[in-house]
């Protein structure tokens, strides 16, 4: 059952990851003539970091049955919820993230829940106070997490009433983008451009 859920979530970030259109922006920067010096960069990091967000939810999924294990941060003692996102990010991208789910929130970029992308972060508030919980989002309305005691690394479907009502924001971590250096992207001045 396991392998089956495991496949069809595989199968849906896929599709749900698939790029979007792009030749709204495209046609903007030919129009304003730098297509050329920014098209191949734009297209090298588009690409890179969608293999690296694919990358990060493959190896989530590696880690389901693991037992939840409060204070647990690997796959031999257990997990907590933000444990279990730490390790993750670690090892897939190597972006070391803060311990405690509140200061992953605080680190990452705040994101309107219609913008969600498989490996982006989703945050609950199951103890009565904001960002107490927190999970990967998978796609297709799905996210990875470590729920609590007596339970394990599990997809739950975050339109459940329960997850729902509990539901408190989604952020994006900025992954590094692989073979590039930050200061190696080019600033791009969209005012300038819109011009």
């Amino acid at each position: 059952m396991k392998l089956c859920i495991s496949a069809l979530l595989l199968s849906s970030c896929m599709v749900v990851h698939a790029m979007p259109s792009t030749g709204s922006m495209e046609n903007l920067l030919a129009n304003k003539g730098l297509i050329g010096r920014l098209g191949d960069h734009l297209q090298q990091t588009r690409e890179s970091v969608g293999e690296r967000a694919s990358e990060l939810v493959l190896n989530a999924m590696g880690f389901l049955g693991v037992p939840y294990k409060f204070g647990g941060s690997t796959a031999e003692a257990g997990f907590d919820c933000s444990g279990f996102v730490r390790a993750v990010f670690e090892q897939s991208v190597g972006k070391v993230l803060p311990r405690r789910a509140e200061e992953q929130a605080a680190a990452a970029e705040q994101i309107d829940r219609s913008d969600l992308k498989p490996g982006d972060l989703v945050f609950f508030n199951t103890m009565k106070r904001a960002f107490s919980h927190v999970g990967i989002y998978v796609g297709d309305g799905k996210f990875i997490h470590s729920p609590r005691k007596g339970s394990h690394v599990r997809v739950e479907d975050m339109r459940q009433a329960y997850w729902q009502t509990r539901f408190n924001g989604a952020r994006r971590v900025a992954l590094p983008v692989q073979g590039t250096e930050a200061s190696a992207i080019p600033a791009v001045d969209l005012e300038s451009i819109l011009r």
